[in-house]
């Protein structure tokens, strides 16, 4: 075995803020909802509904 093994990185785990990943998620669910409702009463009046 040799003596020159690489040590494991010892850095520390970042924290994202849980406003940003509130707001991260509000921008992608708000525009992913409106798409889900459009598609939704669209194929309902397709479809007779």
């Amino acid at each position: 075995m040799s003596s020159a093994t690489s040590t494991p990185d010892r850095r520390q785990p970042t924290r994202t803020p849980a406003g940003l990943i509130a707001l991260a998620w509000t921008l992608v669910g708000v525009p992913l909802a409106y798409g889900l409702y459009q598609t939704v009463k669209t194929a309902a009046d397709l479809f007779g509904g």
